[in-house]
């Protein structure tokens, strides 16, 4: 390997890197650095140079390559740097595969869902072809199961594949709106144990959105027959969607009918289906081989000015087309029908990442109107100059193999590749290059990052670091303040017009994240991934209103989530009795070996946060309840894995199960209240004895400020407070961090994992 520039990686990107994409030996131990890494990917795509020149010179463009990825301006998708010059050789991140109406092809398509899972790639499918549950079956003269049935085999299927630690599998799974068993795969996710591997998606028609304008009903038609077997109210129908989105999130939509206005080799098939996160759709057998394009990066300073560098930009188009080029031929796939689609189309998908990232160097807020013009003049520019670079190197190595079934062959002009744009998800990419998540808004300034076992580090946002230190208000406890928050907008200690800039997902309205997707999507030849985000007190009104606009403004599909509308389940299991359920709280001593069943969690809950200094250090007390009374204590104190952070979690369990079996809050109050321990200390002029008794007071402080009734009997209403924790959302399975709900996946910036990528 030649002397070389050495990437700058940020703490948490080693770690992603080390724990995901360096080569280990047999025993787990990884034997390669971040340069050998970046190195090993731009020798092994460059190398295809030499398939149409002989004489080319590999040395130069493997150095130019590495220098992409190497100052973060480029990253290819996470199997290429995984798997390029390595013996699996599979650098394609997503595949769509056939599922006809046959039980031969239905379990086809499992085996090849758990190869290419095995590869490193997530699936996606249409079950549109299957015929209805409770259909004939003629050769066995039985009835159908269905699709839905089916989905739940191909997603215990894609559970028993482990990915060799590197990637999990990830399904999509489309049904078409006219499909009979249409009811049954929108609520197929309603319970939260079920089809965990897939993302589910609607199939929207033009005839739907008309009959759903007019208030009408449409016709369901059974794939076996093409033949209409029923109707359906077109609203209630999209009710239904809206308020399984509402819920939880799935399913999401996709307007099947744009899909194919855009499909650029119609004679070779229809468009079904999309990867797993939606933002490319994909024929039969295609694969998707995508990048991004660091925004953050492409700026130039003069004289104290920021501004976009587009000649940088113009560079780095022009050299990530080409190494996604190159990666069509140097794949290695894990199907022989998969070869011969992707090299015949040769699809490519060029992205970005760090979008809001470049808002805030320019010092733009992300819902502004500037931010659109921003967005759209990057975005039209990438596309141009990407077009503009494939057909360059259709001059010099040929047009794509089907270009002569395909849309451009009357109208021009000869292109290398059938599509060139696509935004994709990056989750894990943006860790390692350090900038935001595709064009998705920063999600959290400061969060904590776990480092080793039992150890934890608060990662403060770049950008921002260096802003409050530059404008004087950086400090620790702030940091620590600010990770208690999705949105710097209540925090008076940060500067005005600092906090117009910094913007969170939390503080942007569904509506401008579906303008900004509408934005990107003009000048995207395939679709965007994107998450629309809504608050917790969002109503299914909202989400409905967002449909329609994401249709109104031209865009693919929209995946939405609702603040807290994942949320784990603590600590119930069971029906409540009914006079829990209706808030009553039994006077009467339970009989020996009788017990109080505590009450289940609620999906959504509101409280406060209180930080409280003791002897051991900031204790932060989280109380939460909802409308039948206080429900539960989160308590965050000390390294994860110690001791002092083992008993607060087990304090805080215990009084939850308390709160929600019908103690008395200031029962609770009193039991906890006046235990020492050797470190007290003062704190707001109180004195706190110990953990316990800093619990104690804090919850009698919050019970202080509730409602109650004359009687005194009804338990304590929780407070509606304004502030949302980030602790809400749902815990990452691999380290117990906060995932990041964003361009339709799941992913940690603590620790790398992601669901989708």
């Amino acid at each position: 390997m030649p002397e070389l520039l050495k990437p700058q990686l940020s703490e948490n990107a080693l770690t992603v890197l080390k724990k995901r994409y360096l080569k280990k030996d047999g025993d787990g131990n990884v034997v390669e650095t971040p340069e050998e890494m970046f190195w090993r990917v731009a020798r092994e795509v460059a190398d295809a140079d030499r398939r149409y020149d002989p004489l080319a010179d590999v040395q130069a463009r493997a150095e130019e390559f590495y220098g992409l990825m190497a100052r973060m301006e480029f990253l290819p998708n996470s199997p290429t740097l995984m798997n390029a010059g390595r013996e699996l050789g599979q650098l394609s991140a997503c595949f769509v595969l056939p599922v006809e109406d046959s039980m031969e092809s239905i379990f086809n398509a499992i085996t090849y869902t758990a190869l290419i899972h095995q590869s490193g790639g997530g699936t996606g499918f249409s079950f549109s072809r299957i015929r209805p549950a409770n259909d004939r079956v003629a050769s066995t003269g039985g009835i159908a199961s269905g699709p839905v049935s089916f989905m739940k085999v191909f997603n215990a299927a894609t559970e028993a594949v482990k990915q060799g630690g590197t990637r999990r599998g990830a399904n999509m799974g489309i049904l078409r709106v006219d499909h009979p068993d249409i009811l049954d795969f929108i609520r197929s996710k309603a319970e939260s144990d079920t089809l965990n591997n897939f993302n589910i998606s609607v199939g929207i028609t033009r005839t739907f959105m008309e009959a759903l304008q007019k208030e009408e009903e449409y016709d369901l038609i059974n794939p076996r027959t093409g033949q209409p077997v029923g109707k359906l109210s077109a609203k209630e129908v999209f009710d239904e969607i809206v308020e399984g989105a509402w819920k939880n999130g799935e399913p999401g939509i996709l307007f099947l009918d744009r899909l194919n206005d855009d499909n650029p080799t119609p004679a070779i098939g229809e468009i079904e289906s999309t990867n797993p996160c939606g933002e490319q759709p994909l024929l039969a057998y295609e694969a998707c081989n995508l990048g991004s394009i660091n925004l953050s990066k492409m700026v130039t300073e003069k004289d104290g000015n920021i501004a976009i560098d587009w000649p940088r930009l113009e560079k780095t188009v022009q050299s990530a087309v080409r190494f996604l080029d190159n990666v069509i031929d140097v794949n290695r796939y894990p199907l022989p029908q998969i070869e011969q689609l992707a090299r015949a189309n040769r699809k490519i998908g060029l992205g970005v990442m760090g979008f809001a990232d470049l808002l805030t160097k320019l010092q733009v807020s992300y819902n502004s109107e500037d931010a659109l013009r921003i967005a759209d003049e990057v975005m039209a520019f990438i596309h141009q100059k990407g077009w503009q670079t494939s057909a360059e190197i259709a001059q010099e190595r040929g047009v794509f193999p089907n270009f002569d079934k395909s849309i451009f062959a009357e109208k021009g002009p000869r292109l290398r590749n059938a599509t060139v744009t696509t935004i994709a998800p990056t989750g894990t990419l943006s860790i390692i290059a350090g900038c935001s998540s595709g064009v998705e808004p920063i999600f959290a300034m400061v969060y904590t990052r776990r480092i080793l076992e039992g150890q934890e580090l608060l990662e403060v946002h770049p950008i921002f670091a260096e802003v409050a230190k530059a404008r004087g208000f950086y400090s620790e406890e702030l940091m620590e303040e600010i990770s208690h928050h999705k949105s710097l907008a209540d925090l008076e200690e940060i500067p005005a017009d600092v906090r117009r800039v910094f913007v969170t997902s939390y503080d942007i309205s569904p509506e401008w994240h579906i303008r900004m997707q509408g934005i990107f999507q003009k000048h995207t030849d395939n679709a965007v991934s994107k998450t629309v985000n809504f608050r917790s007190d969002a109503t299914p009104d909202d989400i409905r209103k967002v449909y329609m606009l994401a249709w109104e403004l031209g865009c693919k599909g929209v995946t939405v989530y609702r603040d807290a509308s994942r949320d784990f389940q603590v600590l119930s299991t069971g029906e409540a009795p009914a006079a829990e359920k209706s808030g009553e709280v039994a006077q009467d001593i339970m009989p020996a070996g009788q017990y109080i069943a505590p009450r289940p969690r609620p999906t959504t809950t509101q409280g406060i946060t209180e930080r409280v200094e003791t002897g051991c250090g900031s204790l932060f007390v989280t109380i939460n309840g909802d409308e039948e009374g206080l429900c539960e204590i989160f308590l965050r104190m000390g390294r994860s894995g110690g001791c002092t952070h083992s008993q607060s979690e087990a304090t805080g369990r215990l009084v939850s199960l308390a709160l929600r079996s019908g103690i008395e809050p200031e029962e609770i109050c009193a039991q906890l209240k006046g235990i020492r321990c050797p470190l007290p200390k003062w704190s707001n002029g109180d004195a706190i004895l110990s953990c316990a008794d800093a619990i104690g007071k804090a919850l009698a402080r919050h019970v202080a400020t509730l409602p109650r009734p004359e009687n005194g009997q009804e338990a304590p209403k929780a407070l509606h407070s304004s502030s949302n924790l980030i602790g809400l959302c749902p815990e990452c399975p691999d380290c117990g961090g906060i995932l990041e709900i964003a361009e339709g996946c799941l992913t940690c910036r603590a620790c790398g994992y992601s669901k989708c990528a």
